[in-house]
């Protein structure tokens, strides 16, 4: 089931034209990324700490289909899905919400799950699997 996320574009996210900084897209959507997962009940601080695993994106791809602007508001909604028993991916749309809602960008990202020591990939943990699988 997808997941939805609500943000405010603010100074920071922008670049000299005013516009959304393009690496900042990516940024938005790792923060829709870690409240999916919170939501979804798996604890961040231990997600993303020595748990003797981690999960890199190992691909990400962006379609800026609109400029943000300072003071937008924006939706970024998830799809995770599993690709095997090691990786999964997360389709994000980014809407900007006005009277009329804007695609304003799509993002993919892919990630694959590896031991933290010897780098090796290693089946996702239950809890993140079955995230990944409810999508």
């Amino acid at each position: 089931m997808p997941f939805a996320y609500h943000r405010t574009i603010h100074f920071p996210d922008t670049d000299a034209a005013g516009v959304v900084f393009f690496p900042n897209y990516l940024s938005i959507c790792h923060e829709a990324y870690e409240e999916a997962l919170a939501a979804a009940g798996i604890d961040i601080r231990s997600f993303f700490s020595d748990t003797g695993i981690v999960v890199p994106v190992s691909k990400s791809s962006a379609d800026y289909l609109r400029p943000l602007y300072c003071g937008d508001k924006v939706r970024v909604t998830l799809k995770p899905s599993p690709l095997s028993g090691d990786t999964y991916a997360i389709e994000y749309e980014m809407v900007r919400i006005r009277t009329n809602e804007k695609l304003v960008a799509t993002v993919r990202t892919c990630h694959v799950c590896i031991d933290a020591k010897t780098r090796e990939r290693v089946p996702l943990p239950p809890a993140l699997a079955a995230w990944a699988s409810a999508g």
